[in-house]
């Protein structure tokens, strides 16, 4: 399809219409930037984390995946910097009341003036000279930018006065520096050795309704290599290129890929870059970010909990705090990014408006491997018993509803790469007819050998 007829609203309207996102709290109104994943896009959520388990920690020497809480000591918070210093730089418009982050309505206005390097008084400059509006209202009255932390706070302990003030974490990686010692001990592990996780943040901040792109719950795919002060520049672009290297694996051109160098370092950081993807409507957008961050996290831990860091080089005797190398991939985004790039509309007779929309996803992150079909409701029962056999092996649907032509087309809209025809000579002959959904070109074969015919397909 024509890349401008590729809008998010028709992305958010194939997600809700077949079951992989929903409105958060539906059926209440909702709740702002909440999204609840539907029985297909749960399953497509669950895929991308296995390819990301099987790239990042099963193939990998020396990588090791953790499942740290959510809740965790408010010291940590404070070691890290976050109590005093996770804010985003916000400002009100005075005429309609609403609350927009200042580096967002830059960016929106002009693309190329990197508010990430700006500071906030150089934010707000350049919001005055160039009389940005709100994106509300139209008017351009706005009161100064302020600082607003974007942790969620909450209260631990049940006798008042007596409570404590914790957070919900709004990163994963702490989980994972306050867990070195225990790895590195535990897995006799040496340098370089590399801590993974998978789980949820939060972050108490304003979005801007771009669906799942930016919402306050969200998940993390985090990825953390600890290694020697002076090799840690070529790991940093080795890893720039091994995330990249993983989004085209799944599936993504490298057209719709590039590299975001950050302008403005976080004091603690030596390098930082993100992969953007090139979203319909939206534009560029990060969806993974990778960052030198030297040994700052293992020393603000150590002079914080007083618990010693240092690694004990086994080679020289030297004892050392690790650098870090962080890349960290969005989840919920890359999700999104693959909803993106898999959504393909094809005309079919431009005449009648026969149009068969297809989502062309990998078949390695796809919900259903195969459907199988039976050609008519009389052979259910042999059909049912393939797709219960397929089931050990893969995910597999059944359906039996309607002409064997608007079932491929259901199965097209959710990606499902395979369908299986089960018809009257297969009572007889033992046989299928399989189905493509890219090339919807047709084999007919054994019914024993299904299961590595689609098995050889699938993998990563």
């Amino acid at each position: 399809m024509n890349p401008t007829d590729k809008t998010m609203d028709k992305i958010i309207a194939l997600c809700k219409n077949r079951g992989f996102i929903f409105p958060g709290s539906e059926i209440y109104g909702g709740l702002a930037n909440t999204w609840d994943y539907g029985p297909l896009g749960a399953r497509l959520k669950n895929n991308v984390k296995d390819t990301w388990r099987k790239r990042f920690i099963q193939e990998r020497h020396n990588s090791y995946e953790v499942d740290a809480d959510i809740l965790m000591n408010p010291r940590v918070w404070e070691a890290s910097g976050h109590v005093a210093s996770f804010s985003d730089p916000l400002l009100d418009c005075k005429e309609c009341k609403m609350r927009h982050r200042a580096d967002n309505l830059i960016d929106d206005f002009d693309p190329n003036a990197h508010a990430d390097g700006m500071t906030k008084e150089e934010m707000f400059e350049f919001i005055k000279a160039h009389s940005i509006p709100c994106p509300h209202c139209g008017k351009h009255n706005f009161t100064g930018i302020r600082e607003f932390n974007l942790m969620f706070a909450t209260e631990r302990g049940v006798t008042e006065g007596k409570k404590t003030t914790i957070y919900l974490r709004p990163e994963n990686a702490q989980g994972e520096y306050v867990n070195f010692l225990n790895v590195q001990r535990t897995m006799r592990a040496k340098l370089p050795f590399s801590i993974g996780q998978i789980g949820k943040a939060f972050r108490n901040e304003i979005t801007p309704g771009n669906f799942t792109f930016r919402t306050i719950e969200f998940e993390q795919m985090e990825f953390q290599t600890f290694c020697k002060e002076g090799t840690d520049t070529d790991l940093y672009e080795y890893f720039k290129e091994y995330g990249r290297k993983y989004y085209e694996d799944l599936g993504i051109a490298p057209d719709h890929l590039r590299y975001h160098d950050h302008e403005k370092l976080a004091h603690y950081a030596k390098a930082a870059c993100d992969i953007e993807f090139l979203f319909p409507t939206l534009g560029w957008g990060e969806i993974n970010g990778t960052h030198n961050r030297t040994d700052f996290d293992l020393t603000r831990h150590q002079e914080y909990s007083g618990q010693k860091m240092d690694y004990l080089d086994p080679v020289t005797n030297e004892k050392f705090i690790p650098y870090i190398i962080e890349s960290t991939y969005g989840l919920d985004r890359t999700v999104l990014a693959l909803l993106c790039e898999a959504y393909d509309e094809e005309v079919v007779d431009a005449e009648k408006g026969d149009v068969r929309v297809v989502l062309h996803l990998s078949p390695v992150v796809a919900p259903y491997k195969a459907a199988v079909l039976p050609l008519s409701k009389k052979l259910s029962e042999g059909a049912m018993a393939i797709r219960d056999q397929l089931s050990k092996y893969f995910m597999t649907d059944f359906d039996e509803t309607g002409s064997i032509g608007k079932r491929y087309r259901r199965q097209d809209e959710v990606g499902t790469p395979f369908c299986i025809t089960y018809d009257f000579e297969s009572e007889t002959d033992g046989c299928v007819t399989v189905r493509d959904r890219d090339t919807m070109e047709q084999v007919r074969m054994p019914i024993a050998d299904l299961a590595s015919y689609i098995e050889d397909r699938i993998k990563f």
